[in-house]
């Protein structure tokens, strides 16, 4: 049965009982980068993420920015792996500087779905950093971890992204009408899924 494999390959009882706190592990990026779990050292990569227009709109990364709220932010993505609610990875460059984030969220994995969502800081854009980390999180959410359904949503206007889910093999799917709240309004979302055997 798929909920029981899947299950079994993330750790969880058939109960629903929750076992260990996910391991978030270091994942080979390729081009360069590199995926590794949250430091308290990154906070100045959570202080440039503040300073952008639009990553605080789709995130829970502070605006505007102090200390504490990037201590705090930090922890929550701690926090993910110890509910089980999904693996946050730091997008690394190879010399080891920060540049965004990516996760992969299970919310939906009783269903055999689980999304993903990813940002790179401005400074960053442009290299590749966020075609690499996407690759290797679905590489190894469809190879190690089996699940059978990725899927991702990218605002339509949000060229730079939309390519950056084409470039990773996932397929357009259609628009999900007023499908997130951003900021103050309810946008449309462009969906995007990978299936576990078009691998």
């Amino acid at each position: 049965m798929l909920e029981t494999r899947v299950r079994a390959e993330l750790g969880q009882r058939q109960d629903g009982r929750m076992e260990q706190p996910l391991d978030v592990p270091e994942l080979a990026a390729g081009a360069g980068f590199m995926l590794r779990p949250w430091r308290l050292s990154d906070l100045p990569l959570v202080r440039k993420a503040s300073e952008d227009d639009y990553i605080p709109l789709i995130t829970t990364v502070p605006s505007p920015y102090s200390e504490s709220a990037g201590v705090a932010f930090i922890e929550r993505q701690w926090g993910r792996a110890t509910t089980r609610a999904g693996y946050t990875f730091v997008i690394a460059t190879s010399a080891g500087r920060p540049v965004g984030q990516v996760g992969l969220w299970l919310k939906n994995l009783e269903q055999g779905r689980a999304s993903l969502g990813y940002w790179v800081v401005k400074a960053a854009r442009g290299q590749g950093a966020a075609v690499a980390a996407v690759n290797a999180v679905v590489g190894w959410a469809l190879r190690d971890l089996r699940i059978p359904r990725l899927e991702l949503c990218v605002e339509p206007w949000n060229t730079a992204s939309v390519r950056t889910a084409e470039r990773a093999g996932f397929q357009h799917e259609g628009l999900l009408r007023g499908w997130q709240q951003v900021g103050d309004e309810r946008r449309d979302m462009f969906m995007y899924s990978l299936l576990n055997d078009e691998l």
